[in-house]
Formats: C-alpha cells, sequence, structure tokens
C-alpha cells in the first residue's frame, strides 16, 4: 500500500467487519459478486454517504516499525506460558506438583524431582522437559533483550521523538507501567482521532444496542477493533480504579455504578475505558494534568516499580500484569 501511496496511487482500505452484506443463511459468494460489491461500497463512500462503510487509515512505516517489539514480546510471553503449560501437563501425567519451570533453579528442580513412589521419573519424559527447557531458556532471553531495548527509552537525556516523550509521560502516572504506555503509544497515541467515539470504535470498545419493537437491551462493546489494545484498555481500567481512586474518573465511575458491586461493575467498567485513554493522550501528548491524578512515588524506574506494584496486587491482577 505504501508502495502505491508513493506513487502517486490514490489508495483506500475499507474496514472488512464494516462492510454490509447479505445475512441469508445461504447466499452466493463469488470473487465476481465480492469485487462488484467491493466496488458498489467505494463508489457511495466517495459520494459521500455516511456510515456506508469505514476505512483504515495506512500506517507510515516508521509506526509500523516501532509496533514490532511490543507484538514480538506479546508473542514470546505466549510461548513462554505455553511451554511452562507444556511441562506442568507431563509432570502432572507423572503425579508431580510443584516444579516452578520459570525460576532461576528450574535444572536444579529437575534433578531433584521424585514421582509419588520414590522413582525419578522415565528417561523419555525427563529428555523431553530438558528440550522444553532449552526452549524456555531461549524465549526469556529474547524477552530480556526487547525488555532491555524498551528501557532505553528512559535512560536517553531527551526524547528521540514525539512517541518516546509521550511514554515518558504516561509513565509518570500510578497504574501505567511501561508496557501499558508502549501499548497505548505505539497501537493508538501515535493516531489522530476525533473524539472518544473514534478512538473506542478503533478498539472495539463501542456500545452495541439492540432495539427492536418492544425489546431494548445492550449487547455489550463491539469487539471489532485492535484486540491488544482493547485488552490493555480493559486492564487499565480497573488499574486505574484500583491505583487513581481519587481522580475525577475514578469519583464518577463511582458515583455512577454505586455500591451496587458484582456484576454491576463489570457491567459499568466500559464507561472507563475509552474516556479513560481521552484524559491519558492528553497528558501523554501535551503533558496536561488529569484531575485528581496521583503521580509516580519515585523517579521513572519502570521494571522495579513495575515488581513492586506486582507484589502489592492480588494474585489474579498479577497474573495478569505479568503477560
Amino acid at each position: 500500500m505504501r508502495f502505491l501511496v508513493r506513487r502517486g496511487v490514490e489508495v483506500h482500505v475499507m474496514q472488512p467487519s464494516s462492510l454490509p452484506v447479505d445475512r441469508r443463511a445461504r447466499r452466493a459468494k463469488t470473487d465476481i459478486i465480492d469485487v462488484e460489491m467491493l466496488l458498489r461500497t467505494l463508489m457511495a463512500w466517495l459520494r459521500g454517504e455516511p456510515r456506508v462503510c469505514s476505512m483504515v487509515p495506512i500506517p507510515s512505516e516508521a509506526d509500523e516499525e516501532a509496533r514490532r517489539a511490543y507484538r514480538e514480546r506479546e508473542d514470546l510471553t505466549c510461548e513462554r506460558r505455553s511451554i511452562a503449560n507444556k511441562i506442568d501437563g507431563i509432570l502432572a501425567t507423572l503425579g508431580v506438583k510443584g516444579f516452578k519451570a520459570l525460576r532461576r533453579d528450574r535444572r536444579e528442580q529437575l534433578t531433584s524431582l521424585r514421582q509419588p513412589d520414590g522413582d525419578p521419573g522415565p528417561r523419555m519424559a525427563r529428555a523431553r522437559i530438558e528440550r522444553l527447557l532449552d526452549r524456555l531458556e531461549l524465549v526469556l532471553k529474547l524477552i530480556e533483550q526487547l525488555e532491555a531495548a524498551r528501557g532505553v527509552v528512559w535512560k536517553k537525556a531527551a526524547p528521540a521523538d514525539e512517541a518516546e516523550q509521550m511514554i515518558r509521560s504516561l509513565t509518570d502516572l500510578l497504574s501505567i507501567g511501561p508496557d501499558f504506555a508502549t501499548l497505548l503509544v505505539r497501537e493508538a497515541f501515535v493516531r489522530e482521532f476525533r473524539d472518544r467515539r473514534a478512538l473506542g470504535g478503533y478498539v472495539g470498545l463501542g456500545g452495541t444496542p439492540f432495539s427492536s419493537g418492544g425489546s431494548a437491551r445492550e449487547q455489550g462493546i463491539g469487539k471489532d477493533g485492535n484486540r491488544r489494545l482493547r485488552a490493555g484498555m480493559v486492564e487499565l481500567a480497573w488499574m486505574w480504579l484500583r491505583w487513581q481512586p481519587g481522580s475525577a474518573l475514578s469519583i464518577w465511575f463511582r458515583a455512577r455504578v454505586g455500591q451496587v458491586g458484582g456484576r454491576m461493575w463489570g457491567r459499568g467498567a466500559p464507561c472507563l475505558r475509552s474516556p479513560g485513554a481521552i484524559p491519558a493522550r492528553r497528558c501523554a501528548r501535551h503533558r496536561s494534568m488529569i484531575t485528581g491524578r496521583r503521580a509516580s512515588r519515585r523517579p521513572s524506574t519502570p521494571c522495579r516499580r513495575s515488581a513492586a506494584m506486582r507484589k502489592s496486587m492480588p494474585p489474579a491482577i498479577a497474573s495478569v500484569a505479568c503477560c
């Protein structure tokens, strides 16, 4: 796409989920029918018809490159979790419990493992676990390299560009660590959004009301946007309530939900997600203050602060924050 743009070709990228399609159970689908539908939709959009479809902005090559490190780390953390689960699965078939694959003494643990009857375990199973540990150590080394490269942003005397400046500004807020800051800036704040509705639509946090005849209900969020950013903003909404209880946004949420708790808190949490990102974006871009917000208690040392925060979190939240 960028190749065509550089050569003066007008390029439009349609969001697939926004295209109107026939909803019959069995409908004809061929390449000719799809091309005709795309052409009709494009001509309607060029005529200025509203809501006919959504166009996706084409990111610059620099923005695309800046996202690769975070997305690679996400893939590696998933692989780390997968390898640890495979090791736990093998040991479960042997009746062995308590093995911690992510600890540094994982090799010593494997040497001292015994089955319930006292046997050291089958030879092939131990060889399989050793090979998995080799893969795990490689993944952990790669994650460490990516995190070290990410930490260079805070070691510089001055930020290299506006994105790095926004990342450093966001980490000054309590409840936002290096992962959240990098995710918000690289995936969202480098773009321009019209308002919070546009940001919510990009992330997939927009509402989906159903009102037909005498039936009226809310079906939940759309989930048709950037899944990484959506998952991060959902987690950030709860972290904001925990670590920024005196902010205007947290006070508004508690006043709206009241003392009900339970499922009402889960249903009301979407109210915080896209509105909460707007003041965070203003703080990151213009260094403006969020009403009632709490700053970090000490200078930006992302790794230490994140570790200290995880120790004081409930186990359910800490397990998510570590991923």
